[in-house]
């Protein structure tokens, strides 16, 4: 690897590290200082890479991730309060989330027009994997005519190697993500383990161009994050299971009905962590046009 391959490297691992922690818990107050420590640079430097690196400064993204947060609890969070819904997305207060709302989307919070925004947003995904080598091309029914069932389980606690693709919705970077994981746990006799893929950004609210996807092998504890492949620890939690079989176009299907059918009837709300692919076997293995997974959704 040449020495400015090697910075690069560098800089991603350290990136890596810091989004892990923004992830992990949104409520908590972050300071450049302190998300600097976790980069491991100077709060000048380590500002100018975050920026150069993500695209926006650390205090727009966290704003960012805390206010598109906020549109997912206002559509599942089970008729919470606005001054609620800022709290638990790591606002001081109400009034702050109300002028950051309104600055990042024209209007109040209480006069966002929530089911076209999501419509606006599905219609973008659709055309974005029109081009990709999923091809999706047919509409995509509300109903849920393959039957999905949802079983309810409790995960442990589980420590994954990840790499991070951005804009995953264009193009095949997931795939070659994906490629270059299993080799990297090839080499380390890693490969065997659970497969995952997550994200924690909602596509429905939140720009294609902005998601990250993480393609994912669960690791012993002992395994050291270097390079483009990173280290995150989900939590003990509860999630809401849904096996399939099939192509791009009824896994998207699965999640219409699991977020928008079986989740308003449940008892249940979304948790803090992403929903996630539980692959059988390594991704793609069965080709771009046929899955064997399920799909965990967390939730409390």
């Amino acid at each position: 690897m040449k020495k400015s391959e090697r910075k690069k490297a560098s800089y991603v691992e350290r990136i890596n590290r810091v989004l892990d922690a923004i992830y992990r818990d949104l409520t908590q107050p972050m300071k450049l200082q302190d998300l600097a420590v976790v980069a491991d640079l100077s709060p000048f430097h380590f500002h100018r890479v975050f920026q150069a690196m993500i695209g926006e400064t650390p205090a727009d993204f966290i704003k960012r991730l805390r206010l598109e947060r906020s549109l997912h609890l206002m559509a599942h969070g089970k008729q919470k309060s606005l001054t609620a819904v800022a709290l638990d997305c790591g606002f001081s207060c109400s009034s702050d989330f109300t002028r950051s709302f309104k600055k990042r989307y024209g209007v109040a919070p209480s006069k966002f027009d929530l089911k076209a925004w999501q419509t606006n947003h599905g219609n973008e995904i659709s055309s974005a994997t029109e081009s990709s080598p999923f091809q999706l091309q047919r509409p995509l029914p509300r109903s849920n005519p393959d039957q999905f069932r949802v079983n309810i389980r409790k995960l442990p606690a589980r420590t994954v190697a990840y790499i991070r693709v951005d804009d995953p919705y264009h193009g095949d970077a997931v795939v070659k993500a994906a490629e270059r994981l299993v080799k990297w746990a090839e080499a380390r006799q890693l490969a065997d383990g659970q497969w995952l893929g997550y994200q924690f950004e909602n596509p429905k609210v939140t720009a294609l161009e902005d998601c990250r996807y993480f393609v994912a092998v669960e690791v012993e504890q002992r395994f050291e994050p270097t390079d483009e492949v990173g280290k995150y620890r989900f939590p003990e939690m509860l999630v809401a299971e849904v096996a399939m079989k099939g192509d791009i176009y009824r896994e998207i299907r699965l999640f219409q009905w699991l977020y928008g059918s079986w989740l308003p009837r449940s008892k249940y709300v979304p948790a803090d962590q992403p929903s996630f692919e539980v692959w059988n076997g390594r991704p793609f293995e069965h080709g771009l046009q046929h899955f064997e997974l399920s799909i965990h959704l967390p939730i409390r």
